[in-house]
């Protein structure tokens, strides 16, 4: 509660002694509402018309509200601002998105609280905004009137919500669907949802604008193809004047944000740990066949059906006999904590830099619910949209780095985990059969990397032999899928 200072105004008039109460809070004077007055030599008496005309008064100004941004989990202490949504002068209501900002390990798109008008911005874009200060200014709707002789500066402790919540109704919509209806101006309260739980949809706001306008958004127009000019013939080629070349660039800094941050510093972790690689390949040829088989199984079900989740779950058979590459180990070198849940992390190349979210419980999931899973983690990594719990908790990690190129990696483990595979490419290559016969192969190079503190070699080659037994024979796996 801000301190308040009692003010006492007197004033002189028709021989009567007259004493008004203010009281000051920071910067601003506000008129108490008197209820009575008094007047030297005469007892005091209730003055009606004075409260009447302080009431009018206060009902008139509207309130300053700042809008701090909350703790958003994770010991997270900083962001971001990537986009804002909104802009000085304009209004918002309860739930309107106000910005999106981005830690070091997701993007959440901050709601406002308050029905009002935006009076000020804290920070431009790719500012870094601190939890606890102020995103914006919002001047709340008016006070109502109130028979109370003291009002209180509004002193903002309840925690800033980053989520459309309040009084246990949630409206369920993506940041693109919200930026949809704040471009057309449309309440999303007013919006009834025809997804899952109620959440509201793309269609469901055209839908709402088609109802209301009778208007339907136009589709983005296509750039035309020109074809190229015809070229003259017998063109005479100009003789160009040699001209000694001065570059003027200069160098650039900038500080590490985001996902580069997140990157920099779980590397630097990583050089405490004693790397060892092992390498081995790996003859895809009859998994090759199966997935053929299996896409279009896969595609009337709605999801690409990749080689990543064989692998996945291959890894996961691995782990269940080789329970130490599922582990950490304390700072200390004194413990080593076994996972219960095999929450597989993929890494991924995103126009935000290198992220690795995670399959979770793989050890509890078909080939197909993995493939599902990797679907979802794939569209919001690329649309920069992963929550916190898609990136934490991983506990063995692939890279398929063979998806841009290249044969073999030098793998950094992660931080607390123990092991890492790094996944070549895919390629056509010629072997020998049991009989001697040269046939057509799909040889894949799998590059692990192990923390020889608590993993040797032996067991390092023993889990690459059995997980490159599942995928080189995939029926096998049926044998020990639970």
């Amino acid at each position: 509660m801000a301190a308040v200072r009692v003010l006492r105004t007197w004033s002189r008039g028709a021989g009567r002694l007259v004493c008004v109460h203010y009281f000051q809070t920071c910067n601003n004077v506000h008129a108490l509402k008197p209820k009575y007055l008094c007047f030297f030599g005469y007892p005091s008496f209730k003055y009606s018309y004075p409260h009447r005309l302080l009431k009018t008064t206060a009902s008139q100004q509207g309130q300053i509200v700042q809008f701090k941004l909350s703790d958003i989990g994770e010991g997270i202490r900083e962001v971001t601002v990537k986009e804002w949504f909104v802009k000085e002068g304009d209004t918002v209501s309860q739930f309107d998105s106000i910005c999106e900002v981005q830690s070091d390990k997701a993007s959440v798109t901050i709601t406002s609280r308050y029905d009002g008008v935006i009076k000020k911005l804290y920070y431009n874009i790719e500012d870094i905004a601190y939890v606890g200060k102020p995103l914006v200014d919002i001047e709340t709707e008016a006070l109502k009137d109130s028979e109370e002789d003291v009002v209180e500066t509004p002193a903002v402790s309840h925690e800033e919500h980053t989520h459309q919540e309040i009084k246990g109704q949630k409206t369920l919509a993506t940041p693109a669907v919200r930026r949809l209806a704040m471009e057309n101006n449309i309440k999303l309260s007013e919006v009834v949802g025809s997804g899952k739980d109620g959440r509201i949809l793309k269609e469901d706001i055209l839908n709402f604008l088609e109802k209301q306008t009778g208007a339907i958004l136009p589709p983005s127009p296509k750039a035309e193809i020109m074809p190229p000019p015809p070229k003259p013939k017998d063109r005479a080629i100009p003789t160009s004047i040699a001209k000694p070349l001065v570059f003027t660039g200069k160098d650039r800094t900038e500080p590490l944000t985001g996902f580069q941050k997140a990157m920099a510093k779980t590397m630097t972790a990583a050089l405490k740990i004693p790397h060892f690689g092992y390498c081995d390949e790996v003859d895809l040829t009859e998994l090759v066949k199966l997935r053929e088989e299996l896409k279009p199984v896969a595609s009337a079900r709605g999801i690409k059906l990749s080689f990543m989740p064989f692998f996945i779950k291959a890894a996961s058979l691995g782990l269940l006999q080789f329970p130490i590459l599922n582990a950490s180990m304390d700072e200390n070198c004194q413990k080593v904590t076994y996972k219960a849940s095999h929450n597989i992390g993929i890494a991924m190349d995103t126009e935000q830099g290198l992220i690795v979210p995670n399959v979770k419980n793989v050890q509890m999931c078909s080939v197909f619910e993995v493939a599902t899973e990797l679907n979802r983690l794939q569209k919001l990594g690329s649309a920069g949209q992963l929550s916190t719990g898609d990136l934490t908790g991983g506990t063995f990690t692939l890279s398929n780095i063979g998806s841009i190129g290249g044969t073999y990696a030098k793998a950094v483990i992660l931080p607390p985990e123990v092991a890492i595979g790094a996944l070549g490419s895919i390629k056509a290559l010629p072997r020998f059969n049991q009989k001697g016969e040269v046939y057509r192969a799909q040889i894949m190079n799998v590059s692990w990397s192990a923390d020889h503190r608590v993993i040797d070699g032996a067991t390092m080659s023993r889990f690459s032999n059995l997980w490159k037994s599942y995928l080189e024979n995939p029926a096998f796996m049926l044998l020990d899928l639970k």
